[in-house]
């Protein structure tokens, strides 16, 4: 028993300090030996058969085989973790990492938070609504007629079911569904997606954004709708941005007014350029069209239960892209619907 205890003991120090520092070899090892059926637990089972008298003498000697070699493999496992710390202090932690690509808000998003803050900084607070809608509330809340061209199949999105509805053609509906439900005084900003059935070129999309305004209250005139816009333009387009406004017609304001600002490019000069120098934006004009506004039709005020004759109101509209377009210089509406990281991360 003795001479078997010596030559296990002498094998398995000279496995351990012949094995490599792998975890792996070493594990090998300690199974090798110490595992359930290993050579020092094997020689433990063997106690029975040892002659009493010996058997205190057999305990400590195997006692002792277990410990060095328990010793033997910690320190082995020591000198492996150690190599191991001194493998990972020659990595080159100054090295640059992996850069990750940084997203960037869509120039159309940007646009429309920057439109409704600044409304809400003088007062407006910004309200959303469905974006399939009813021909009621499309077209009958805002005084327009069931033979206006609008509201023809080619002009407009209409979905298959048993009722009128439509994918909205402006936001527009969204203020009349607000009047149904609130009254006067307020002030409001409606943005969101709207859909016309239009051929895509540089300047048109079948899916475009607008932002529309509302305000409504007590002896509200024509004038505070020309200093919100006037508020808006010089905003948006700078401080020395000029302002008019021209005739026109919507049927749900009377009167109403198409809205130019001077040409953002070449600052109101194009019409004293001569013709091959006249400005490429505004085609020497001096002024772009930005907004459709107005004093809210009586009309409108009736459809959705208010007295014409106690309040009175304004209205405005835009289209996104084109604010978007005029502010950052471009030259195509589908550059911002194809989702060229080029272009996108410009912003």
């Amino acid at each position: 028993m003795k001479d078997q205890i010596r030559q296990v003991q002498e094998n398995a120090l000279s496995e351990i300090a012949a094995s490599s520092n792998e975890a792996a070899a070493i594990e090998a090892i300690r199974i090798k030996y110490l595992g359930r059926k290993g050579a020092v637990t094997e020689l433990f089972k063997n106690m029975g058969s040892v002659p009493a008298s010996e058997k205190p003498e057999m305990g400590q000697l195997l006692n002792a085989l277990k410990n060095a070699v328990t010793d033997a493999i910690d320190e082995k496992l020591r000198n492996s973790t150690a190599a191991g710390e001194e493998t990972l202090e020659k990595i080159d932690i100054t090295l640059p990492g992996i850069s990750r690509k940084q997203g960037h808000i869509h120039p159309i998003t940007k646009t429309i938070y920057e439109i409704c803050d600044m409304f809400v900084s003088i007062g407006f607070r910004v309200v959303e609504g469905p974006e399939i809608e009813t021909e009621h509330y499309n077209f009958e809340t805002l005084n327009i007629p069931l033979e206006h061209p609008s509201r023809d199949a080619f002009d407009t999105f209409y979905l298959k079911s048993g009722e009128k509805y439509l994918l909205r053609s402006h936001t527009s509906p969204v203020q009349t569904r607000f009047m149904e439900k609130n009254k006067p005084p307020f002030a409001i900003v409606v943005p969101g997606k709207v859909f016309r059935p239009d051929a895509t070129d540089a300047s048109h999309s079948f899916m475009f954004h607008q932002v529309e305004g509302l305000a409504v209250g007590d002896n509200i005139k024509f004038s505070d709708l020309k200093g919100a816009l006037s508020i808006f333009a010089k905003q948006m387009f700078g401080p020395d941005t000029r302002m008019r406004f021209r005739p026109s017609f919507f049927p749900f304001t009377e009167p109403s007014a198409e809205v130019d600002i001077s040409c953002v490019l070449c600052r109101d000069k194009g019409q004293e350029a001569s013709s091959k120098e006249r400005c490429s934006l505004c085609g020497g004009k001096g002024w772009i069209e930005i907004l459709g506004a107005g004093m809210v039709n009586p009309k409108v005020f009736e459809k959705v239960g208010y007295n014409p004759k106690k309040v009175t109101g304004f209205a405005f509209g835009m289209g996104v892209e084109r604010i978007a377009i005029l502010k950052y210089g471009i030259e195509d509406i589908r550059l911002f619907f194809e989702n060229d990281v080029r272009f996108l991360s410009q912003f």
